[in-house]
């Protein structure tokens, strides 16, 4: 039922802008987008502005094996866009890389998109009767090509009337000849933040950890439905949508953004140290020590340990050499390939009691043989703990959950998913309690957790049988048509 793919969610995509005049704003865009790899390892490209126009350099791997100082010297500019890749939409090929550049009307315009557009398929249909063509598959385009529809307005305007035509989820940066513009969706569904150099460069980036590697402060977050312009008069704002409900993706907390990350004025790590501590108030244990999955499931074990009153010790071992092989969407990890990434340390566990605390549990296989392998090497007894609700609906917003049926929460109760991968006991964080943790309920997207999807879905006939068949499927289906 379930395949090899490694038990996560898989992130999104990373966006990177900064309008620096006489700086080197290509190498800057690049340690930027070093630091946003979590998000994406597929592809990367960096997009410049200079006298000639819109230069891009963009292709199919890691940053560090997209570029190196040759190309990165070609790439002389004032501002710059950047993007690290991992396909929700659209197959993972060069074509899809971004930024996407293109000329219309108003001259050169870049892009860079994280998230996914819920209507991309009527859009892509109304854009290509009325005679627009496409070169990738990426719903990305398709917000290109409704700049170069509203071309006669200014790129704002523009802007404007493609937030007007566009449902789901986006954070976007747009480049210009003489522009940077940071764009995030009415619902704030993805992150997107604003820092400032101490020469007075500007600097927009999904996660402000991209800021502090370039030594950029974070200034705020961009509000949700707000349109932020960065030119040689400064940086200015536009919003035209009301905050009805902001949706932050609660999984940005939980597992996506780096823990060193302030996204929404709330600290990841702290975030993932509070749902630990939660838990431990939830699920409370007689074991000899906590240990993590490492990296995602440290803080939250930390957490755990601090209140429980239990050792804390590394436990499993991360081969930071495994390679981007077992991270790409559409790998499939075989055993060896979990032995590879993860090594239990036989001291820290023979003869104990263990408590193991992972962020979340997907399809179950990888969690499945983390028990085995910390059976094999002595563990006495082996609890996992996982540090937030089940997964239990898709995702249609950019995380690759679209299939119900490779979700195991969706599929067996918790008791089921407990035999499955053979733990002594299986404890989940409440949503309560995650909401608890996170000291506050509201302005967060759970849909994936309790199927309140709060950005308008796909029709029916696009959400898959699995849907309709839930106890959500009317319920969804009756918003839709409304």
């Amino acid at each position: 039922m379930f395949d090899e793919r490694v038990d996560k969610l898989s992130e999104e995509c990373g966006v990177f802008g900064i309008y620096a005049p006489g700086m080197d704003v290509a190498r800057l865009t690049y340690f930027g987008l070093f630091a946003l790899q979590h998000r994406g390892q597929e592809s990367a490209g960096i997009a410049v502005t200079n006298v000639c126009g819109i230069q891009v350099h963009k292709d199919m791997g890691l940053v560090t094996e997209v570029f190196h100082e040759e190309n990165l010297d070609k790439l002389k500019g004032f501002m710059a866009i950047g993007h690290v890749r991992y396909s929700t939409t659209g197959a993972s090929l060069a074509l899809n890389a971004q930024p996407l550049v293109c000329r219309y009307l108003q001259g050169s315009v870049a892009l860079a998109h994280n998230g996914n557009l819920t209507n991309a398929n009527e859009l892509r249909d109304k854009l290509a009767n009325s005679g627009s063509v496409f070169q990738s598959t990426i719903d990305t385009e398709l917000i290109i090509n409704l700049i170069a529809r509203y071309g006669q307005n200014p790129i704002e305007e523009a802007l404007l009337k493609c937030m007007i035509d566009i449902k789901g989820s986006y954070s976007l940066v747009v480049m210009t000849e003489e522009k940077l513009i940071g764009v995030r969706d009415p619902f704030g569904n993805r992150p997107l933040c604003i820092g400032q150099l101490e020469e007075g460069a500007f600097v927009l980036a999904s996660e402000s950890c991209a800021l502090d590697t370039i030594g950029a402060k974070l200034i705020r977050d961009v509000e949700p439905g707000e349109i932020v312009v960065i030119d040689e008069k400064g940086i200015n704002s536009r919003r035209i949508f009301p905050i009805d409900r902001s949706a932050l993706c609660i999984f940005e907390y939980i597992y996506f953004a780096r823990p060193d990350s302030v996204i929404d004025g709330i600290s990841v790590n702290h975030a993932r140290r509070c749902m630990g501590s939660q838990l431990a108030k939830e699920a409370p244990l007689d074991v000899d020590v906590v240990i993590p999955v490492p990296d995602s499931g440290t803080a939250a074990a930390i957490g755990y340990a601090e209140t429980a009153g239990i050792r804390f010790s590394q436990g499993l071992l991360k081969n930071r050499y495994a390679g981007r092989t077992f991270i790409q969407p559409e790998q499939k990890v075989r055993e060896i390939g979990v032995r590879l990434k993860l090594s239990p340390i036989r001291q820290e566990i023979d003869g104990k009691k263990v408590a193991v605390i992972d962020d979340s549990i997907v399809r179950g296989t990888t969690s499945k043989k983390l028990v085995e392998m910390l059976r094999k090497n002595g563990a006495k007894e082996v609890h996992f703990l996982v540090s937030s609700p089940p997964v239990m609906y898709p995702c249609y917003y950019g995380i690759d959950t679209s299939e119900r049926d490779q979700l195991i929460a969706a599929q067996m109760s918790p008791e089921e998913i407990r035999k499955f991968i053979d733990a002594d006991s299986l404890h989940y964080l409440s949503l309560k309690g995650l909401f608890k943790a996170m000291g506050k309920t509201k302005g967060f997207c759970s849909a994936c957790l309790d199927g309140d999807y709060p950005i308008v879905i796909p029709p029916p006939e696009e959400l898959g049988k699995h849907i309709l068949e839930t106890g959500k499927g009317e319920k969804l289906c009756a918003r839709i048509k409304d």
